[in-house]
């Protein structure tokens, strides 16, 4: 199945700035976050962040933050997004039935969101090189686990291809100049 930007969203989970120096590979996360959300704007792709307490972990990192307007950062204090009412009502709301999910950490928050979102009937793509944790070990296992239970794994180049589809798309210039280099 191929990621259709008619019918995907993306949700960047909780990959807030307090969080972020424990994180394996913390600088890349960030930029491949940042990389799927320019391209899902360039696609007019719907977009939703969430943040785990933020009265206590604090906001998305700024780098993030401002790529999205306020009203689309969803708190929680479930790990799970699909678990989470106000996350859970955004989603439905979106009308999407793929979800393309990147953050952290792997196996905690994107994990259980990949599984609950999967077991509701969504189509959850989870973008593995946009996925990291505080110990690679609990990544690897994590994408293990989520392959094992059917969670469709690529990577941002593979969204970002599926999302425009064709060379000739009035967005591919503007995604191989901005995107590619």
């Amino acid at each position: 199945m191929l990621i259709d930007a008619q019918q995907s969203a993306l949700l960047v989970i909780d990959v807030q700035e307090k969080l972020l120096p424990g994180v394996h590979q913390n600088e890349q996360l960030v930029n491949s976050c940042k990389w799927l959300m320019g391209v899902a704007k360039l696609m007019k792709i719907p977009t939703l962040g969430t943040e785990q307490y933020p009265r206590g972990v604090g906001p998305t990192t700024e780098t993030l933050r401002e790529l999205l307007p306020e009203e689309d950062f969803i708190a929680k204090t479930v790990f799970s997004c699909a678990n989470s009412k106000d996350c859970s009502t955004r989603i439905d709301q979106l009308n999407r039935q793929q979800i393309v999910i990147c953050g952290m950490e792997a196996h905690v928050c994107v994990l259980q969101t990949a599984l609950e979102l999967k077991d509701q009937g969504k189509d959850v793509f989870v973008v593995v090189d946009a996925i990291s944790a505080r110990n690679p070990t609990d990544t690897e296992f994590a994408i293990r686990r989520m392959d094992k239970a059917g969670i469709h794994l690529v990577t941002r180049e593979m969204v970002g291809f599926e999302w425009i589809r064709r060379s000739d798309a009035p967005e591919f210039k503007d995604f191989s100049i901005r995107f590619l280099q």
